[in-house]
């Protein structure tokens, strides 16, 4: 029978947090990964459009406050501490934390719904690195099955989608078009992993539970080299033969914002829209909506028992 669970780690991508931050951080992402120079310095430029710094950091910190009061309301409070791959708080920093607080066995919650080595393995890497160096004292770590397509999950998706169509006039309503969006990965990543299928299922579900039939999904934020094949369409692409009047863009494959969502779609993708007489609308995404939330929580206490 399996132990219990008695903490909670809450695994990250992390970000930059002010803007002297914002080159150490690019170059912990990028080590050991050739980048050209211009590509390296349109991510910075791209940081200082929205005002040179993440929001990843704070948004991850509120959904790990928010899920802390859930569990302690229902009385089934847990410790819970956020580890970041790429920037403070680190994965070891957490992990740390955890052993000094006597945790023995210790659910990671990756803040990835879809599951590719990118999104996925490199994380638990990370945690079983940061493991090894803690030491004797470090707890047991499990992984939850995947979730994208918790009805919880479900619901705050749908929710925020259809608070961004509520955003439109009847006439652009009615020939809006529903667009779902990802962070494009290499196809050969995508065909060794569920990436493509889990994103499909939950913009099938997200659209059904809003009675929506036609939907697109497209990817966006693609880096890497040129010549490699990465997921597609892009997004910019999908604009650029859209024949409607209106459209939703929503990030299901971001559970919060940050430059990707803050850049690409927010400055990027509503300038190009603009410039096609389109009215864009980019929905939220799952952040710390309640059903979101409630849903962190159902996990946890499934692990609980």
């Amino acid at each position: 029978m399996r132990a219990a669970i008695d903490s909670m780690l809450i695994v990250g991508f992390g970000g930059p947090t002010r803007p002297d931050e914002v080159r150490p951080f690019l170059d912990n992402v990028l080590r050991g990964r050739p980048v050209p120079t211009d590509r390296y310095e349109e991510v910075v430029h791209h940081y200082e459009r929205i005002g040179g710094r993440s929001p990843y950091n704070d948004h991850t910190m509120r959904q790990a406050a928010a899920l802390g009061e859930v569990l302690a309301r229902d009385g089934d409070a847990v410790a819970i501490e956020v580890g970041m791959r790429h920037s403070t708080p680190f994965i070891e920093d957490a992990m740390r934390r955890l052993a000094e607080r006597g945790a023995r066995r210790t659910l990671a919650f990756i803040m990835a719904a879809y599951r590719s080595e990118a999104s996925w393995e490199r994380y638990q890497q990370k945690v079983e690195e940061a493991r090894a160096k803690v030491g004797e004292r470090v707890p047991q770590v499990e992984y939850p099955a995947p979730w994208h397509t918790h009805p919880m999950f479900i619901r705050a998706t749908a929710a925020r989608v259809a608070e961004a169509l509520a955003r439109l006039d009847d006439r652009e309503r009615a020939g809006a078009r529903l667009i779902f969006t990802a962070h494009s990965i290499p196809v050969a990543m995508a065909d060794a992993s569920p990436y493509v299928a889990q994103l499909e299922e939950t913009a099938r579900r997200t659209a059904a539970a809003l009675g929506i039939e036609c939907w697109i999904l497209a990817y966006q934020s693609r880096s890497g080299r040129p010549r490699e094949p990465w997921l597609e369409p892009d997004v910019i692409s999908v604009l650029k033969t859209l024949d409607a009047c209106a459209a939703v863009v929503a990030p299901i494959g971001f559970l919060c914002d940050h430059v990707e969502v803050l850049y690409d779609l927010d400055i990027e993708a509503a300038a190009l829209a603009r410039e096609r007489g389109i009215r864009l609308e980019r929905a939220a995404t799952a952040g710390d909506h309640p059903d979101f939330i409630a849903m962190m929580a159902s996990i946890v206490r499934s692990h609980r028992r």
